[in-house]
């Protein structure tokens, strides 16, 4: 594995398979509730990370972008993964009709591709994952957990401690 610790919850990754491979880690520290934010331009690996999150948790089923259907579950691991794609929404009155508010908070992790423009409307408490682009590496990616909440902050150490653990 190349995935790397450059500091305390900053991470890079030289491949899709090490941002696979970090969702694998985080998807082992996931509990009921929890909440993700995931941050970053087109391309940069979003989706692949959900892939390893959803594997992580035991999900044998195919990941793919929900752009177009907003939201996928995946509920074949130790505990259901909603995954929200909330890229083409424009208004927060508009996230009703996701079904993010049945599922937000409660039962199974949410993640929350292209959330932060709504993060103020759904939760206090969750992760950030800022992804963004390696300049001059083509696959490489920059990999930052931002902890907004005390059960944000807790997730955070464990996954970090998760990725020295793996090294």
């Amino acid at each position: 594995m190349a995935l790397s610790r450059k500091g305390d919850r900053l991470y890079e990754s030289a491949s899709v398979e090490d941002t696979v491979r970090l969702g694998e880690l985080v998807a082992a520290c996931l509990a009921d509730g929890d909440v993700l934010v995931l941050t970053g331009g087109l391309g940069v690996g979003k989706t692949h990370f959900t892939k390893g999150v959803s594997a992580g948790l035991g999900d044998d089923h195919p990941v793919t972008s929900p752009t177009f259907a907003l939201m996928a579950v995946h509920d074949g691991g130790r505990i259901p993964l909603f995954h929200f794609d909330l890229y083409r929404l424009e208004h927060a009155y508009q996230l009703e009709d996701t079904g993010i508010f049945d599922v937000l908070g409660y039962e199974g992790a949410c993640l929350l591709e292209w959330g932060e423009q709504f993060q103020n409307e759904l939760t206090d408490e969750y992760l950030g994952v800022v992804i963004s682009r390696v300049e001059g590496e083509p696959a490489g990616r920059s990999i930052e957990l931002a902890p907004h909440g005390a059960r944000a902050e807790e997730l955070a150490q464990a996954i970090d401690a998760a990725v020295l653990a793996a090294r």
